[in-house]
């Protein structure tokens, strides 16, 4: 039986993960502070909603899905008992509330901290794993490149935790690429200022990233 999706947030990368969660075949409740603003969503893709604290409560797995921002206090408001023993699947980017410049994003964190670090810092109750931050809502779940995986880049300190979300990631088409404890998400989170960049020069927002090994 596949584990229940408790998913903090409700704009369009919430809504996209939970919808894609559920097509492929797990218990979703979408967490937000608006009950409202979920409405077309449950009534199309079927899913819950509820508050922050009911969707972490309902989840095996926790998926944190706002911006940047708001994580410490999304957390906040999940409760620190009910993230305890769980995988936090942590999709967040440290971006600041500036423009881009030259088409580069303006990040709050800084090179030897990240933003995922801070939060498994705050609620050591979590087992945070980054993943998901690197790629544009489009190809999230069954990304097609012709035929070819893109790589997914994922981080954390937990083992078990990011055994399940490999197991996420192979049933929604991604090669994942493990990069250790948290400390790499000082790498992976700038990941998405590079995938951004040619989408901002050029409105070139069609791809992703791939390790080539031999």
């Amino acid at each position: 039986m596949k584990a229940k999706i408790g998913i903090l947030g409700s704009g369009v990368v919430a809504q996209v993960l939970g919808s894609g969660f559920l097509n492929h075949g797990y218990e979703v409740m979408m967490g937000t502070r608006d009950v409202s603003k979920l409405a077309g969503w449950q009534k199309t893709e079927g899913g819950k909603a509820g508050s922050f604290a009911e969707a972490a409560s309902f989840g095996d797995i926790i998926v944190l899905a706002v911006k940047g921002t708001m994580g410490s206090s999304a957390l906040g408001l999940a409760g620190a008992a009910n993230l305890a023993g769980k995988t936090v699947i942590d999709t967040t980017n440290p971006i600041a509330d500036l423009p881009p410049v030259n088409g580069v994003l303006q990040y709050f964190s800084r090179l030897d901290g990240s933003q995922m670090e801070q939060l498994q810092a705050e609620f050591p109750e979590g087992r945070f794993v980054k993943a998901f931050n690197s790629v544009g809502n489009a190809f999230m779940i069954n990304p097609d490149f012709d035929g070819i995986k893109p790589s997914m880049f994922i981080c954390g300190n937990d083992a078990d935790a990011k055994q399940q979300v490999t197991a996420i990631l192979d049933d929604f088409g991604w090669e994942t690429e493990d990069m250790g404890a948290a400390e790499a998400a000082r790498a992976i989170e700038p990941l998405c200022m590079l995938w951004c960049i040619p989408g901002f020069l050029r409105n070139e927002w069609m791809h992703a990233f791939k390790l080539l090994k031999k």
